[in-house]
């Protein structure tokens, strides 16, 4: 580390709780370049791995509205939080959820509307991957949920439906998508089998689009997501900050 280096506070101890104040990056390994996430002003993380000598281990910490673990470098910290206590997130009832969907659902059509390519761990955007979006989105209006795809998947009352069988789900319900053995990416129901929802450049798209499960839909990211629908889900109250088992 060169001479007059920022370091990791002293003050960085396990156990403490800080708000930030500026956006930082979550990792998700204590080496690396993985993004696990990506957590915005104003989001409470607890640490809970203390500072090395030397200040240049990345620290294990937690996002406290979502219970989401992840490794923050040890300078990440330095002007962009404050010391706070425990946030205490409103837990809503589905009669809530219900009333702020249509913010939920504006929030992810003016995503879409901006330039955008697909990031894995994104969450702050223009740059989103799936779950990161769907988050967001319920987020803004408020609602806290699980981060990764299959932990929302977890999380929501299932629904049924499949390609060409969506008269049960309603606007802002999730969709859910993977192989059998575990759900790898999310979308946002619009309404009538559509969905909005960010995906990578390896299934023809590169960030945010509209896509539906109509059986016959050509398009070769709708045929390739309609392939792997695993199948629905409604957000029926809010996350309470837990953890949640991996």
């Amino acid at each position: 580390m060169a001479l007059g280096a920022p370091t990791a506070p002293e003050w960085l101890l396990a156990g403490t709780i800080w708000r930030l104040t500026a956006p930082v990056d979550l990792h998700s390994q204590p080496q690396g370049t993985g993004l696990a996430t990506q957590a915005w002003a104003g989001r409470h993380l607890q640490i809970l791995t203390s500072p090395q000598p030397g200040g240049d281990r990345r620290l294990r910490v937690r996002l406290l509205e979502d219970g989401y673990p992840g490794w923050l470098e040890p300078t990440a910290l330095l002007g962009a939080a404050v010391a706070s206590g425990r946030p205490q997130p409103e837990r809503l009832a589905r009669s809530a959820i219900a009333q702020r969907l249509s913010l939920v659902l504006g929030f992810a059509e003016a995503a879409r509307q901006q330039p955008n390519t697909y990031l894995w761990g994104g969450s702050l955007g223009p740059d989103y991957d799936c779950s990161g979006l769907v988050q967001r989105a319920f987020a803004s209006a408020g609602i806290w949920i699980p981060r990764d795809a299959y932990l929302q998947e977890r999380f929501c009352q299932p629904v049924a439906v499949q390609p060409g069988q969506t008269q049960l789900l309603a606007p802002g319900d999730l969709m859910f998508f993977g192989t059998p053995q575990r759900c790898t990416h999310v979308g946002l129901h619009l309404g009538g089998g559509r969905y909005l929802h960010s995906s990578g450049i390896a299934h023809g798209r590169n960030g945010i689009g509209l896509d539906d499960l109509a059986p016959h839909n050509p398009h070769p990211v709708a045929r390739h997501y309609r392939q792997e629908l695993r199948g629905a889900g409604r957000v029926m109250h809010s996350h309470d900050g837990s953890p949640l088992p991996a």
